[in-house]
């Protein structure tokens, strides 16, 4: 049977999408992808629920979280919010992390068909040091000796960048690779024009969101606040070692009410092939509506 393809894109990995948020072109610039075992991924959760929830499971019963990261243009200059994994193609096994596998490799290749090299990006804000958000910053490309933003500023949260020691994925080569150019950013910073630093504490302590805003209408990049479609209409359910389950929830839900309340825009960096979309109120809890 033909799945329909609005309920296929919560299944498979992400595809370059593109909007407008006013004056300003943003993208989804597809790295590669992690499949997730969904009872690793959300630990309170069932066999029952996922059988109420299959849509969102791929053919083999996982959930894919898509890594990439969000172009944004205004005009000839550009940023991007996140890079991906990195220059890593073979899909890696990491069942004791509850990931089925991992892999990256083309978020340059989705940079050229969006008309954007490595060198047309003057900034790269990293929302949190864990690896499938800041690949590209600290690995170079195949052939290469140095990672392929390096001559961006890297943005991270000062409390991201104390904690990096602590972080998953955080070798002391990749810190010494992200060192030299790193400037930490604040809650309310402006970091390009239209853009501006929002803390997320959750996830990480030192994570940080980014809102878009231009001729009246807004975006906010919610890094891991949500790490799934699926999880818009259960914001309760707490994603494996977090360290503070009630607290996440509660911004899960904030984040939430004002994407809904306020008309912005979401944007999801993990949510499979919706990673732009709207959010509605249902009574209590809340629905994801794609967009692009």
């Amino acid at each position: 049977m033909r799945i329909p393809d609005n309920e296929d894109r919560l299944r498979r990995p992400a595809r370059i999408r593109s909007l407008r948020v006013g004056d300003l072109r943003v993208s989804y610039v597809p790295d590669g992808v992690v499949k997730m075992v969904p009872r690793s991924l959300f630990p309170a959760t069932s066999d029952e629920t996922w059988a109420r929830n299959s849509r969102y499971l791929d053919s083999s019963g996982w959930l894919t979280i898509s890594a990439g990261g969000l172009l944004i243009e205004n005009g000839e200059r550009a940023m991007l919010v996140d890079v991906g994994y990195g220059p890593f193609t073979e899909p890696v096994s990491m069942m004791e992390h509850g990931m089925a596998t991992m892999y990256g490799g083309s978020l340059l290749d989705s940079l050229d068909r969006l008309g954007r090299g490595p060198h047309d990006i003057e900034t790269v804000a990293i929302t949190h040091l864990h690896i499938e958000h800041l690949g590209w910053a600290a690995h170079p490309a195949t052939g290469e000796s140095e990672p392929a933003f390096a001559h961006a500023a890297y943005l991270v949260s000062q409390r991201e960048w104390d904690d990096r020691r602590t972080t998953f994925g955080v070798t002391e080569e990749v810190a010494a690779a992200l060192a030299r150019r790193v400037r930490t950013v604040a809650d309310g910073d402006e970091v390009f024009p239209g853009v501006r630093a929002v803390a997320l504490p959750g996830h990480t302590a030192g994570q940080m969101g980014y809102e878009v805003t231009s001729a009246g209408e807004r975006l906010l990049a919610f890094a891991d606040v949500l790490h799934s479609p699926v999880q818009v209409a259960h914001p309760d359910w707490a994603i494996v070692g977090e360290s503070a389950a009630e607290e996440s929830a509660g911004l899960r839900r904030e984040v939430l009410g004002r994407l809904a309340d306020e008309g912005t825009i979401g944007f999801g960096v993990h949510f499979a092939d919706v990673p732009f979309g709207r959010v509605r109120r249902m009574g209590d809890s809340f629905a994801w509506e794609p967009l692009a």
